[in-house]
């Protein structure tokens, strides 16, 4: 029998009541007294991406927590690591000149540049007040690392896009930073939230950071499929000078000078450079290697919940896993 696909919807189930009470508090916590300034917020807060992040906080809280109802913390938790998502959403946006985010008018399109930058910064105050008006000052510390090792992946890929000199170690770090990062904190945030001992949130950020580096990798194999297929630009990355693991690993592949005439042409990153890297891609199998490696992080992250008892939220978790790594788009 063919395997049906694992759906959001499906991984969300065994947390219906408390995803509805998280929407209440984030939009609470998306607000303004200036209605120009709210009109902004609202229209974040309803063109938001899948709500994979704040689903992960609630599912360890539950899972740690053996099922019982909880609180604030947790909605707390849930919504800090959205806004520091949507924050980083919005500076990236701005940084790029993106102009669509998540099929929508991104917010510097919709309301202009100046009006982003300080959207992301008052998002970025209300994680902070919101933290310190609370007195819930572990979750806060927490969650603020992450911050910080977002900025530095940010500039990392910068300065490597300049050089084109992107080793394995070097994309590893960035995805680390950039990317698993957040879903790591995410989910060891989770587990601080229900008061988990140590043992249990390094184990939650563990399963979090691997399917976070398996997230990023997903996404860099899915820049090479076909526009029709992500409904995204194909080879985007390419065109911004950016050397991900399918090439990578292709590079391995290759002679030192075949390398240095792939790396010459990433720097032009025409049509028709972008046309020839992505068929040595295909020839020496970058696509494979890059999702074997991705493979590899889910079946850590898996390995995470085995010594956990069997329960809606353990499920729900190995099927998160599942639907990180089988998406489309």
């Amino acid at each position: 029998m063919e395997k049906r696909p694992t759906t959001l919807e499906a991984i969300k189930a065994p947390i219906a009541d408390e995803m509805a009470a998280y929407e209440g508090f984030l939009r609470e916590a998306l607000h303004s007294e200036s209605r120009y300034f709210d009109d902004i917020l609202k229209y974040i807060f309803e063109n938001r991406g899948k709500g994979v992040r704040p689903t992960l906080v609630m599912l360890w809280a539950k899972l740690l927590s053996g099922g019982k109802a909880f609180g604030k913390r947790v909605l707390l938790s849930a919504s800090l690591i959205e806004l520091i998502h949507t924050a980083s959403l919005v500076h990236d946006d701005v940084i790029d000149r993106a102009d669509v985010r998540h099929g929508k008018a991104s917010i510097n399109e919709q309301f202009g540049r100046r009006n982003a930058i300080l959207t992301g910064d008052f998002i970025l105050s209300r994680i902070f007040e919101l933290g310190m008006e609370s007195l819930e000052f572990d979750i806060l510390t927490y969650v603020s690392h992450s911050i910080k090792w977002l900025c530095e992946g940010e500039v990392i890929q910068d300065e490597q896009t300049k050089t084109l000199g992107m080793t394995h170690e070097k994309y590893y770090d960035i995805i680390d930073k950039k990317t698993a990062s957040l879903l790591a904190i995410g989910c060891g945030v989770g587990a601080v939230a229900v008061k988990a001992p140590a043992k249990e949130v390094d184990a939650a950020y563990e399963f979090g950071r691997n399917i976070g580096m398996a997230f990023q990798i997903k996404d860099d194999i899915l820049d090479y499929a076909a526009t029709d297929q992500t409904g995204k630009p194909m080879c985007a990355d390419l065109r911004e000078h950016k050397i991900t693991l399918p090439l990578l690993e292709a590079l391995e592949d290759m002679s030192p000078e075949e390398q240095s005439t792939i790396r010459a042409l990433v720097g032009k990153a025409d049509d028709e450079a972008i046309a020839q890297i992505r068929e040595q891609i295909i020839a020496h199998k970058g696509i494979e290697r890059a999702e074997a490696i991705m493979a590899e992080y889910i079946a850590k992250a898996k390995e995470a919940l085995a010594h956990h008892d069997e329960s809606p939220y353990r499920t729900s978790l190995e099927m998160m896993c599942d639907f990180l790594a089988e998406r489309k788009h």
